[in-house]
Formats: structure tokens, C-alpha cells, sequence
């Protein structure tokens, strides 16, 4: 079962990014505050879940939660700033836009940067172990994918619908035949660096 508290008593915000491996598409992360006696036995990791589940617990995690909300940064930022700095702008955006003020945060994974001088504890693997960086990780992968899905309508040669940007055969093969869109990340490895001189 998952702990529904790290910092007792506090109002605790827990984040989760989603997309930061993918070779297209925007970085997303969420930020949950859950009530701190709160208890689902549901929630997980997103990645253990299936789609649907993911789905029908975002609407669960949207009703129960006393805040909730979705960061974004965009490819274009993505090669700007580097993937580890755009995750961690991604959940600072979520924090800024929570209803409620947070007093601590707990974060999946082991960086993250002071938000707010709240204080912050990271967690690895911690979407298996705290139910708010669990509600985190589906809303940020369901509403990630939701974007991707859209994406793949405009790009369909791409697979996105599958693959969701991550660095799949089709995903590469569809680069070398029709080259990069507005929504790849250019400062990533696209292709194998013996093809990157066929750009």
C-alpha cells in the first residue's frame, strides 16, 4: 500500500514528469495535493497501469484531490534549457498554477530545484510509494498522451499514436524518410550518430 504522507501534518504536493525520453513532443509533469488521510488503493506508478485504468483513476485523482495541476514545456524550450532542466520547469509550472499553496513537496526521482523556498524531498521510484507522486505520474502521462494523440492526427507517419515520441523503430524510420517536425526535440539523438550526416 502507499504512504499518503512524507511530511505529517504539512500540505504536501507530490509531482511527476512524463515524456522526458521521447525524441518529439512537449515535456508534461503534474503537481496532486491529496487530503492527507486519503487512501486509494488504485493508484501506482502509471507505467504499471493500463491505459483505461489510467484514464478512469484521472477522473478519480481530478475529483478527490484538493489541488491539481499540469506544467508544460515545449520542444523548443526542451533544446533551449536541456531535458533535466525542462522537467523540473515543467512541475515548478504545475506548482504555480495549484489552487492551493503547498507547504512541502515530494518529487519522483532523485533532482529538483527549490520552489518557493518549500522544503522538497526527492524519491526514487517514489510513484510507487507515495499515493500524490502516483496521482501525479497518471495526470501528467494521461494528459501527455492525450497531446500526442492529437499530434499524430497532424503527423501520422510517425506512429505517435503508438509510441507517444519515444525512440521506437517506426518512430526512427519515419525520421530518416520525411525528417523532423516542429514538435521533434533537435538537440536530441535523433538517429544512431553514423546517420546524423543525412540531415
Amino acid at each position: 500500500m502507499l504512504k499518503s504522507h512524507f511530511y505529517p501534518h504539512l500540505i504536501e504536493a507530490g509531482c511527476d514528469e512524463a515524456g522526458r525520453g521521447c525524441l518529439a513532443g512537449s515535456v508534461y509533469a503534474a503537481a496532486v495535493i491529496l487530503p492527507e488521510d486519503y487512501q486509494n488503493d488504485a493508484l501506482n506508478d502509471s507505467k504499471q497501469l493500463t491505459p483505461r485504468r489510467r484514464r478512469q483513476l484521472r477522473e478519480v485523482i481530478q475529483r478527490d484531490a484538493l489541488a491539481w495541476a499540469v506544467g508544460i514545456v515545449t520542444p523548443q524550450e526542451i533544446d533551449r534549457i536541456n531535458i533535466l532542466n525542462a522537467s523540473i520547469l515543467a512541475m515548478h509550472r504545475a506548482l504555480d498554477q495549484l489552487t492551493l499553496r503547498p507547504q512541502a513537496i515530494i518529487v519522483d526521482g532523485n533532482r529538483f530545484r527549490p520552489y518557493a523556498s518549500l522544503p522538497h524531498t526527492c524519491i526514487v521510484k517514489g510513484d510507487a510509494k507515495y499515493l500524490s507522486i502516483a496521482a501525479a505520474s497518471i495526470l501528467a502521462k494521461t494528459c501527455r498522451d492525450d497531446y500526442m494523440d492529437q499530434l499524430a492526427e497532424a503527423f501520422p507517419q510517425y506512429d505517435w499514436k503508438s509510441n507517444k515520441g519515444y525512440p521506437t523503430k517506426k518512430h526512427r524510420d519515419a525520421i530518416r524518410r520525411y525528417g523532423t517536425t516542429p514538435h521533434h526535440r533537435l538537440s536530441f539523438t535523433l538517429l544512431p550518430q553514423e546517420e546524423l550526416s543525412l540531415f
